[in-house]
């Protein structure tokens, strides 16, 4: 006991733990930075976790092995809690006309832009919060740019940044300061672009996309970054300062494309061997035979949908022979079959491991969608907003998902469409595919991500895989500075060397007279 106590005591002494701040998104982005925040506790780093007064869902009462740092917001709890439902309805919205869905985008963009100068504001405008903090010495910045000016933080701060995010946001601020070849790499929309192999009509929507996402970042943010640094700022300049990008998706999702050498894939860093399940649940599992069960949930955001809406899936789940586990909150829909089984909550990454697991009904959320993957299970996705739409149809270019319109389809198309996933060996075949890529990893995404997050510490930042191109200009990284420059030597010397032809020509073939001097046009 004595020797194991000392050998234990040494390998402490030799881990240098160290300070991290962590800044965190909301709903599923922090629960998926939650796992990172337990491994670093686990490896015996301090952490703070600091959160504003109005975050709807990061539980700040609670008691946690590492500590919470509140900052008062002057929005309450009840009023983020609202933008975010108004923007979640805005989707679901299938009554509005074109006018009205407009002027619903335009109310909601203004209240988030309103929630983010709120947050900024709270945070950065707090002198006796930013004092602790710089007291605290920290080693590095954890962040969700789900939570705003996560950047400028780190910039008051002047400590490591590390951005923990999806491709989504990736693909904007790359955008205008790194490699994004509209040409292959499809721009995020509400329909989710067909894939990388564009046509020419597709290539020219998604440039005017990116001119789009670009022009509403620059507007959006840069002025409120001008604002709170008080000089000119923009996104690009401080989010291009980070040490590290934590990418929350994988190559068994993600279409090729040239990265950053400070990007980094963590995908399905959540995902884990499925635990056993309560002797209720296992038993309704149990009970569905040889025909195993569909599992269904829309997330931690949608609990509940329009009773109309309800009825259409329950009818269609009650013709299907498998048993089906819905997570579902709102009022038991008419229509619901003795198949069928709604909890509050479902344990769905166990429930997705199960060997009886044979589809999943999914939003298109990446954490659900990484333990699809992970687990092998076809889905049918019902995408709502946000980058939902996107990863469908990834998964579905992939072959490993059909994808519908929750707000248009009817009891048929989603009876067709589980008929289709379970019923077609070529869609476990896909997902078994992507499945054994994630697997064939040399470190587990989760440790790579604790990797990186103590290399950064290590070694007080990683600038060296940072690439020069933050630092140039939109024209100067298309190097079209250069280009003009070259058209220019090039007009230069077609110019001179045409008006030299010129002299000559005028010189060697212009008529004399017999004397020597030169004939006068007939007119003259």
């Amino acid at each position: 006991m004595i020797c194991g106590t000392i050998f234990v005591l040494v390998l402490l002494c030799g881990v240098e733990a160290g300070r991290v701040l962590v800044l965190p998104g909301e709903y599923s982005h922090w629960l998926n930075m939650r796992s990172i925040v337990d491994a670093l506790v686990e490896k015996n780093h301090s952490v703070t976790v600091l959160v504003s007064s109005s975050s709807p869902t990061v539980q700040y009462t609670r008691k946690e092995r590492f500590n919470y740092n509140l900052f008062k917001a002057n929005m309450k709890k009840e009023e983020a809690s609202a933008i975010w439902s108004d923007y979640i309805h805005l989707w679901m919205n299938d009554t509005a006309t074109t006018y009205e869905r407009f002027s619903m985008i335009r109310q909601v963009l203004s209240n988030f832009m309103e929630l983010a100068a709120d947050t900024c504001k709270g945070m950065l405008h707090n002198e006796d919060l930013l004092r602790t903090l710089r007291e605290s010495h920290y080693d590095v910045l954890l962040s969700d740019p789900m939570m705003p000016c996560t950047d400028l933080m780190a910039e008051m701060l002047k400590i490591p940044h590390i951005l923990s995010t999806r491709f989504t946001f990736a693909y904007n601020i790359e955008q205008f300061c790194g490699p994004t070849p509209s040409s292959y790499v499809p721009a995020v929309t509400v329909q989710g672009q067909p894939n990388d192999h564009m046509s020419f009509t597709e290539r020219v929507e998604n440039m005017l996309l990116y001119i789009m996402y670009s022009t509403i970042l620059r507007f959006s943010f840069n002025q409120l970054y001008t604002e709170i640094m008080g000089k000119p700022t923009t996104m690009c300049e401080t989010m291009g300062k980070a040490d590290i990008w934590l990418i929350r998706t994988y190559r068994d999702f993600e279409y090729p494309r040239p990265l950053f050498p400070n990007f980094k894939f963590i995908g399905g860093l959540h995902c884990k061997p499925a635990n056993t399940l309560s002797k209720e649940l296992e038993t309704f599992v149990q009970s569905s035979g040889d025909h195993g069960v569909v599992v269904f949930s829309l997330g931690s955001i949608i609990n509940n949908l329009k009773m109309e809406r309800a009825n259409t899936i329950a009818s269609a789940l009650g013709q299907i022979p498998q048993k089906v586990v819905w997570r579902y909150s709102g009022k038991t829909p008419e229509t619901l079959a003795s198949n069928t089984k709604l909890y509050d909550w479902i344990p769905q990454n166990d429930l997705l491991g199960h060997p009886k697991a044979k589809a999943f009904i999914t939003h298109g959320g990446t954490n659900g969608l990484h333990e699809a993957i992970y687990h092998g299970v076809p889905m049918v996705g019902l995408p709502l907003f946000a980058d939902q739409p996107d990863n469908m149809m990834h998964m579905k270019t992939k072959g490993a998902a059909v994808v519908l319109d929750i707000n248009t389809m009817e009891s048929k198309d989603l009876v067709d469409a589980l008929k289709t996933v379970l019923n077609n060996p070529t869609y476990k075949e896909s997902i078994m595919r992507l499945s054994r890529i994630h697997h064939d990893q040399p470190m587990k995404p989760l440790d790579q991500a604790v990797f990186w997050i103590e290399f950064v510490m290590r070694n007080k930042g990683a600038k060296h895989l940072r690439v020069q191109a933050h630092d140039l200009s939109w024209y100067q990284y298309h190097c079209l500075d250069v280009l003009a420059f070259l058209l220019s030597i090039v007009a230069l010397i077609t110019f001179l060397f045409i008006k030299t032809c010129s002299f000559f020509f005028r010189k060697c073939f212009r008529k004399t007279r017999p004397d020597g001097k030169a004939q006068k046009n007939k007119k003259e």
